[in-house]
């Protein structure tokens, strides 16, 4: 349960923190709030990794226990059990957010960080099943236990592929490879946040899949 519970509040961190930064910044209409929403949801993540590392591994994302969990290095059991302690961390992360903006709070960007299809639902699952794939596939990498001292460093590369995964992805579909990261916020939106959502759960997982199999075919036996 304690695994359960690290993963519900590192996901919890990532939605307030990430999407937080796009709600109380004024969106993602310029390269530098591009940048830093980027640097948010990947320091979040760089964070979380060394605090919650040690207990569940921070995967603090369906896409990568899905991937983990083909790659054979977790039970079914357990990745059931990370994915609903992740939903749930993102709809606490979300209901926080919420309950700022409740308050009165002004804002001139997102209202919950939710995210859109800007170009269309194809281009946008292509483009998220692609980026989803690059991510899951460095998290497999770095936590390897063939990279050795390496993987020390684990969080850090993880965090920074996520930077460049938002600098690249925001202006195309605001960047999810995060299912849960999406869909609570979505369903604190509604309307077109909610219909499209589709794209930002079955495009993470197609990604993470792809990942999966291409770490096996690369993942050495011996260091």
């Amino acid at each position: 349960m304690k695994k359960y519970l690290a993963e519900m509040i590192g996901t919890m961190v990532l939605v307030f923190i990430g999407c937080g930064s796009a709600i109380f910044n004024g969106g993602c209409g310029t390269p530098a709030q591009v940048l830093m929403v980027a640097v948010a949801f990947g320091v979040s993540v760089v964070a979380m990794a060394y605090t919650i590392g040690g207990i569940s591994g921070c995967h603090i994302n369906p896409a990568i226990t899905f991937g983990v969990w083909l790659s054979g290095r977790m039970s079914g059991k357990d990745a059931i059990g990370y994915v609903c302690g992740q939903l749930v961390g993102a709809f606490i992360g979300s209901a926080l957010l919420a309950l700022i903006l409740s308050t009165g709070v002004e804002v001139t960007g997102t209202t919950t960080g939710a995210n859109y299809c800007a170009t269309g639902a194809i281009p946008a699952l292509v483009a998220e099943t692609i980026f989803t794939a690059i991510f899951v596939l460095v998290v497999l990498g770095a936590t390897s236990k063939t990279n050795g001292a390496t993987n020390n460093f684990a969080g850090l590369a993880i965090g920074l592929t996520l930077v460049i995964t938002h600098i690249a992805l925001i202006p195309i579909t605001g960047t999810s490879v995060n299912p849960a990261r999406s869909l609570a916020p979505a369903i604190f939106e509604g309307g077109d946040a909610l219909a499209q959502v589709w794209v930002y759960i079955v495009a993470p997982l197609l990604g993470a899949a792809i990942a999966a199999g291409l770490w096996k075919a690369i993942e050495p036996s011996t260091k």
